[in-house]
Parts: structure tokens; C-alpha cells; sequence
């Protein structure tokens, strides 16, 4: 099973830069950067809450579940 990030997508969407992001959410533009490639191993709520205020998303915007075959 692997969890899939979005974040890119949203990011596009919204129009708004890895850093701009990162200052708004208050996180450094490379922890951005690390969740957003996917290789994050965890994310705090704090952090996909204030991601999801920046983007005027849900959680379930930001990642998905796909099982491996």
C-alpha cells in the first residue's frame, strides 16, 4: 500500500510557489519540499491543517491511498 501526495496539484491549482507556501504554513521550503515529492514518513496535524487553509482544501485533496499490486 503507498500513500499518494497531491500537493503539487493543489499547488498548481492555487497558484501559489513551494515557498510561498512554506511561509504562509510556516514550515521550511525543504520539509515542503520532502512532503511534497512524497518522501515524508509522517505529517502533523498542525501542518496538513494550516496546508489545507493555505489551499482551501481537504486533507483528502492533499493524499490518497492506492494499494500495490
Amino acid at each position: 500500500m503507498a500513500i499518494i501526495v497531491n500537493l503539487d496539484v493543489e499547488m498548481a491549482k492555487n497558484k501559489i510557489s513551494l515557498n510561498e507556501l512554506s511561509e504562509r504554513v510556516g514550515i521550511t521550503p525543504a520539509n515542503l519540499s520532502i512532503l511534497k515529492t512524497g518522501k515524508a514518513k509522517a505529517i502533523r496535524f498542525s501542518t496538513l491543517e494550516a496546508i489545507c487553509r493555505e489551499l482551501k482544501c481537504q486533507p483528502g485533496d492533499l493524499l490518497s491511498w492506492v494499494e500495490n499490486e
